[in-house]
């Protein structure tokens, strides 16, 4: 059995064991080693979007995001009033400004 050691989405395991008999095994991690592993795979899934340029890729980091938001207990909601607090006192990306 090859051992990847990294963070999988919730339903690989069954998707692996759905394939032929394969087998996959798991473990729970802890939250300190849980959150690591979530700004690993942020930077993972950054680099996969780089490279690519696919929005699909951008989906796969929003779900890295929320995950990182859940583990320090911040509401999508919040989060989402964070944003708008920075984007009305500093403004956005629209204007495509350099400096």
């Amino acid at each position: 059995m090859k051992i990847y050691n990294k963070l999988v989405r919730d339903r690989i395991p069954e998707i692996i064991a759905s394939d032929n008999g394969k087998t996959c095994s798991t473990r729970t991690m802890q939250p300190v080693e849980y959150l690591k592993a979530l700004n690993k795979k942020l930077q993972e899934e950054l680099q996969e979007y780089l490279e690519s340029g696919e929005v699909e890729e951008l989906a796969d980091l929003e779900e890295v995001l929320r995950a990182i938001l859940d583990v320090k207990n911040v509401s999508y909601d919040d989060f989402e009033s964070i944003r708008i607090k920075k984007t009305n006192e500093r403004g956005a990306f629209k204007k495509k400004n350099i400096s």
